[in-house]
């Protein structure tokens, strides 16, 4: 699911990620991860099954989706916050630069 939600924000980041970074480079690690993860998985539920029977590995998959469900609405909603904070807080910064320049250019100007 961490690797989902890192696909979904990469397709659209905040305007201050957009910046800096690769694009293919994240694409890329994004991609590797998900099919070492599905490897992962398969490999997994290949031994679950072997050793505790199918049965076991409904049951870890039933588990998984309530932990994913609990996790996406605690740690995804607290990273969204973070993000917003800090693009409203970066927004404010320059747009309080901006002004204080204005003003400094208007008060040279009155100087002379």
């Amino acid at each position: 699911s961490d690797l989902s939600y890192a696909e979904q924000k990469n397709k659209n980041p905040p305007w201050w990620k957009s910046m800096g970074g690769s694009v293919e480079a994240d694409a890329l690690e994004i991609f590797t991860a998900k099919r070492q993860a599905a490897s992962m998985r398969e490999e997994l539920k290949s031994w679950i099954s072997f050793q505790m029977g199918p049965s076991a590995w409904e049951e870890l998959v039933r588990t998984e989706g309530a932990i994913r469900k609990m996790k996406k609405d605690q740690e995804y909603k607290k990273a969204e916050m973070l993000e917003s904070i800090v693009t409203w807080g970066l927004t404010i910064g320059i747009l309080i630069l901006g002004v204080g320049a204005i003003g400094i250019i208007f008060y040279v100007v009155n100087l002379q």
